[in-house]
């Protein structure tokens, strides 16, 4: 009876031996279906253009890809001080030599986060949504802490430097901080030229209550 079974099992075990060799691929063959995707493939590939919001966004500038890394630093010295001066001319400053708007407009677009995301009215002016990363007027009790407070910012004074300083910070944060992390808001088209004017109003006029 031993023996009957040992017949029986000798050829299936060799049958089942040979099929799985036959669907095994090769140790040399390139099976890139099974290949692991990269991170950056697998988050490009869930991006989906929506309505006004494209996919261009993903698509880093030479200097977002510089500073892509752990410490936030352009470890290479030539490369930052020409991406550093690139930054600086991107700063366009008010024609009419006029840096000031109107702080009541400026408050109210210091905390409107409205603006660029899929289902935002793209013909609706944007928010500059100052107050999730500063603290501005002190009667706002909710603010974010990424940014520095820019409470009292008005006591700086108005000299043309530091008009001149505050309008290119916010234009572009880069020409000063080269890796930093506020949003373009003149270069990147985010705020009006008017808009801009409004906000800096609102930091810099005595009678602002981030002045008071």
């Amino acid at each position: 009876m031993k023996n009957a079974y040992f017949k029986l099992a000798v050829p299936l075990l060799i049958s089942i031996a040979l099929a799985a060799c036959a669907k095994s691929p090769e140790p040399n063959s390139a099976n890139k279906s099974n290949e692991p995707k990269s991170a950056e493939q697998i988050w490009r590939s869930s991006m989906k253009a929506k309505n006004h919001v494209g996919l261009d966004r993903i698509t880093q500038t030479e200097l977002q890809k510089a500073c892509s890394n752990n410490s936030d630093i352009v470890a290479n010295e030539a490369q930052r001080a020409v991406l550093q001066q690139q930054a600086m001319n991107s700063v366009a400053f008010p024609a009419d030599g006029n840096y000031l708007g109107d702080w009541q407009r400026g408050e109210a677009i210091a905390g409107d986060g409205k603006g660029l995301q899929w289902n935002d009215n793209p013909n609706e002016p944007n928010g500059g949504n100052c107050y999730a990363c500063h603290e501005l007027s002190p009667k706002e009790v909710a603010y974010g802490t990424i940014g520095p407070s820019l409470k009292n910012y008005g006591m700086r004074g108005q000299s043309e430097a530091m008009l001149q300083y505050t309008w290119a910070k916010i234009w572009n944060p880069n020409a000063y901080t080269l890796c930093s992390h506020m949003p373009r808001f003149g270069d990147a088209g985010i705020l009006t030229e008017q808009q801009l004017k409004d906000v800096m109003a609102y930091l810099l006029d005595p009678a602002s209550p981030v002045n008071k």
